[in-house]
């Protein structure tokens, strides 16, 4: 009986080591490329702010109510500013983009889609405000020390892709980025390559004298 015995605790221990290594397996990483799941995702969203306009622009209240309201929202650079105006009026234009130009921002033609409706005798100014994130990080879901298929861990580009989105300016530019005018100027383009070949050489004035002992 004892032969018997010792093959039935054989066979638990067979069983629980292969539960383990399948149960390890079921957390080990499945992203065999080298590009990280966890990608930066940009969002927008819409600010509006309604002012009382006419053929004439804006009153000088209503240009203090706007540029109060400029100030809260803390505008700044990757802001953009749109205006919703059913007059179609180019002094109303005129006086909200000084007013954004003090912030250093110029207006964008086009304002998106906003709820509700402009009413003749208003214009409704539209600041679009974009972040970036990432996602899902860190991720600490894997629990598999195993790696037989040589994946990519799931927290795999957390660290440099939450950086990236943290520190970028625009995060419009995570999408598209900056579009090129396509002209160069040659007279800024190669002011510093000029000024290092005019530099004189730091031999050519000699070695200077200098006193080895003292009085």
């Amino acid at each position: 009986m004892m032969p018997i015995a010792i093959n039935r605790k054989l066979a638990g221990a067979l069983a629980l080591s292969l539960g383990l290594t399948l149960g390890a397996c079921g957390g080990m990483p499945s992203n065999t490329s080298l590009e990280s799941t966890k990608q930066p995702v940009v969002e927008r969203t819409n600010y509006t702010f309604d002012v009382s306009s006419g053929r004439g622009g804006l009153s000088i209240p209503e240009q203090q109510r706007l540029a109060a309201w400029f100030d809260a929202m803390d505008l700044r650079y990757g802001d953009r500013v749109a205006i919703d105006d059913p007059m179609v009026s180019g002094a109303t234009r005129e006086a909200i983009g000084k007013l954004a130009s003090r912030h250093g921002i110029l207006l964008s033609e086009g304002a998106p889609v906003t709820a509700g409706y402009v009413n003749p005798g208003s214009t409704r100014v539209v600041l679009t405000r974009s972040t970036a994130s990432v996602p899902g990080c860190p991720d600490w879901t894997e629990t598999s020390d195993m790696n037989y298929t040589n994946g990519t861990r799931p927290n795999y580009g957390c660290s440099i892709n939450g950086n990236l989105a943290a520190m970028v300016a625009n995060p419009e530019d995570l999408i598209n980025g900056q579009a090129g005018t396509g002209q160069t100027v040659v007279s800024t383009g190669s002011k510093a390559i000029d000024s290092y070949r005019n530099q004189a050489p730091t031999g050519e004035g000699g070695l200077k004298q200098s006193a080895t002992g003292g009085e």
